[in-house]
């Protein structure tokens, strides 16, 4: 992101509460089955460098071998097919319209603000297009909301946990366009759901890969018998109808109510929402169905359901910068693009008539080119916008556009929690969203003898404030319920060796009833300035894809415009050098 002012920058908060040192077998090979947890198809191996030990241990107060070149395969579930479906293809043709696009006879330079996923994006595009992006972060990570940084230890703490659909169809290609398809760890096509009526036990909805769509999705519904009565289950249906037989026209229409209200306009027992909807919600826009816009809901439930692998999980290797931003980079520096860090930009210079004169950064820089990008969250965009441009409704109607609070929570335990999956799970807690043992589901972060519990702590609004130490003694006591007979909120049970807290006090945009219409397209009606991120307008609202296909679209419109870009360029160079 990129902004003058600190205060939307995530805060960071750390504790290391004790040491630990283990060993390892070199040239090992590990299958790990878990009790009554799933092993979920999952193989690790590892190899260790030969050593005159047959041992090795960690020094310091590492948790994880770090020193040594440790190697970690982990075999998941494969790719599904995806390449065939109409999405992915409509995705697909696009990435190649720029990449066909003729070589410019001049490439513009396009200046754009903000190395989240938007901004990647967008440089990544314009340069297969020939452009010449110059993308500039104000941190000194990649990634935005999908940054992550990493400690003493040398291990890894984000911004989110983060979870790749298979109806994520501009985010697939980018992967395979970077040719890093092998870089998400594809999980069962499953969703588990925590059943707080009966603490430490699951509760499964189950994908079969025999049926297609939406018959697996009606099949895991109709197979889950411990969550809805087989009366809650018809009336949900019923009250689905109008969504499945009105189409996209439809969702869009119910923009204006929140979850709770459809439900009930719809006649669905209020159970279905309290059992289902406000653990999707808090997935989804981290905030609870009386306040999320239902369009949102069916916008997600229309994708899980038309398309067979939609609703299938994967996460990825390794942490977001390295595994995932970084490949864009070099993609776009291989093609003559620039990514500069530690970049914040401190104001929008205009020229005469109110269309950008630069980028003034606040190390005194001043970037000029020949269009300008916003690719920072809405927050951000509201706090940069020119006196000139307020009046302007296209930007007026921004004001209605939010960031919402989220806390994202690691704790690293002194031992390996066995009520666990190799998997997302959804709590069904008041306080916490959705959690995974990221020492099984990620490979850089495997662990053989300890976990760490990545959390998403939604809705924080109240607790975005408090401390660090409340929000470890709040998910300890949730925790609690989940695995009731591994950790007591007293750490009687498994210890805590240290956490990362991660607060970003404005993540994603707020969608509650009546937004869509505020949603500005990419291109704004100031010449030569355009907009990027998962706020603007497009059919994936808050999200990895809706931010990766808002910078496709913003890079597309650049493109469609560089004659008009080119001439506006030339006529200020002429007029210029009559001064």
């Amino acid at each position: 992101m990129a902004l003058s002012s600190p205060k939307f920058n995530s805060q960071i908060g750390s504790k290391n509460i004790s040491k630990l040192n283990y060993s390892i077998n070199s040239d090992t090979t590990i299958s790990l089955s878990f009790s009554h947890s799933v092993s979920m198809g999952l193989n690790l191996r590892l190899n260790l460098a030969s050593s005159s030990s047959s041992t090795r241990s960690t020094k310091s107060n590492r948790f994880r071998n770090h020193g040594s070149p440790l190697k970690v395969v982990c075999i998941d579930y494969p790719r599904p097919e995806l390449d065939n479906t109409v999405n992915f293809i409509e995705a697909a043709y696009m990435s190649s319209t720029f990449r066909a696009n003729p070589r410019p006879t001049k490439p513009l330079k396009v200046v754009i603000a903000g190395a989240g996923l938007a901004g990647l994006s967008t440089a990544k595009y314009l340069a297969d297009a020939g452009h010449k992006p110059i993308l500039l972060e104000a941190r000194d990570v990649l990634g935005g909301k999908v940054a992550a940084w990493k400690d003493k230890d040398g291990d890894w703490y984000e911004t989110g946990l983060h979870i790749f659909f298979g109806a994520y169809p501009n985010v697939q290609n980018l992967f395979g366009e970077l040719g890093i398809n092998d870089r998400l760890q594809w999980k069962e096509h499953s969703m588990i759901f925590a059943m707080p009526s009966k603490p430490g036990e699951f509760s499964r909805f189950d994908f079969p890969e025999v049926l297609p769509s939406p018959l697996n999705g009606i099949w895991a519904i109709l197979r889950n018998n411990e969550m809805l009565t087989w009366p809650e289950k018809i009336k949900f249906a019923i009250g689905l109808l109008p969504a499945i037989l009105g189409g996209q026209a439809y969702v869009e229409a119910q923009d204006g109510l929140s979850v709770k209200e459809w439900m009930r306009k719809q006649g669905i027992p209020e159970r279905v929402t309290d059992e289902v909807f406000i653990a999707m919600s808090k997935a989804l826009n981290f905030i609870n169905p009386d306040e999320l816009s239902m369009q949102c809901i069916l916008i997600a439930l229309n994708r899980f359901l038309q398309e067979k692998h939609g609703s299938k999980m994967a996460f990825l290797d390794g942490n977001p910068p390295e595994r995932l931003c970084m490949p864009i980079v070099d993609q776009i520096k291989s093609l003559g693009g620039e990514v500069h860090l530690n970049s914040r930009i401190k104001k929008i210079e205009l020229n005469d008539d109110s269309t950008v004169k630069s980028f003034l950064l606040t190390n005194g820089k001043v970037v000029e080119g020949d269009a300008y990008v916003c690719a920072a969250p809405v927050d951000i965009l509201k706090l940069l916008l020119p006196e000139n441009w307020k009046g302007v409704p296209y930007f007026q109607r921004l004001e209605k556009l939010v960031g919402v609070p989220v806390i994202n929570v690691h704790i690293w335990f002194d031992r390996k929690l066995k009520n666990t999956y190799d998997h997302l799970l959804f709590s069904r807690s008041p306080l916490l969203s959705v959690y995974a043992d990221m020492s099984l589901t990620c490979k850089e972060y495997y662990n053989p003898n300890q976990s760490m519990l990545e959390l998403v702590f939604a809705p924080a609004e109240e607790w975005i404030s408090r401390s660090d130490e409340d929000i470890i003694d709040a998910t300890m006591s949730e925790l609690a319920k989940l695995f009731p007979d591994e950790i007591s909120a007293d750490q009687s049970k498994a210890k805590i060796l240290k956490y990362h807290v991660v607060k970003t006090p404005r993540s994603v945009y707020k969608t509650v009833p009546n937004c869509e219409p505020c949603r500005p397209i990419q291109r704004s009606p100031i010449e030569g300035f355009y907009l990027s991120g998962d706020y603007t307008k497009q059919k994936y609202l808050a999200s990895m894809e809706g931010a990766v296909l808002s910078g496709k679209l913003c890079a597309q419109a650049i493109v469609q415009d560089s004659e008009l870009l080119t001439t506006r360029s030339q006529k200020r160079i002429a007029q210029a050098s009559t001064v």
